[in-house]
């Protein structure tokens, strides 16, 4: 009777042991997942702002031209970096 509570008793252990690890691993995973969606958004909001100030005169049109190549092509790497992670 003792050896099969002792034994219960680890089994009991090991599964809360593998829930909070499991807990854990989710916390994780959503956290990375958020972040990159973060990273996604902040690039699109930059475009945005880029593309506001440059219809308000602040930015020449070769200005424009160049930060907008240069944020699209960040745009599509983060893109492409999410669609092979998930």
């Amino acid at each position: 009777m003792t050896s099969e509570l002792i034994s219960l008793s680890h089994a009991a252990l090991w599964f809360a042991v593998i829930a909070v690890m499991t807990a854990i691993g989710f916390a994780v995973a959503r956290r990375y997942r958020d972040s990159d969606v973060k990273d996604i958004s902040h690039t699109s909001d930059m475009m945005s702002k880029f593309r506001d100030l440059h219809s308000e005169g602040g930015l020449s049109d070769e200005e424009f031209r160049t930060i907008k190549t240069k944020l699209a092509g960040e745009l599509k790497a983060e893109l492409k970096d999410n669609g092979n992670s998930g």
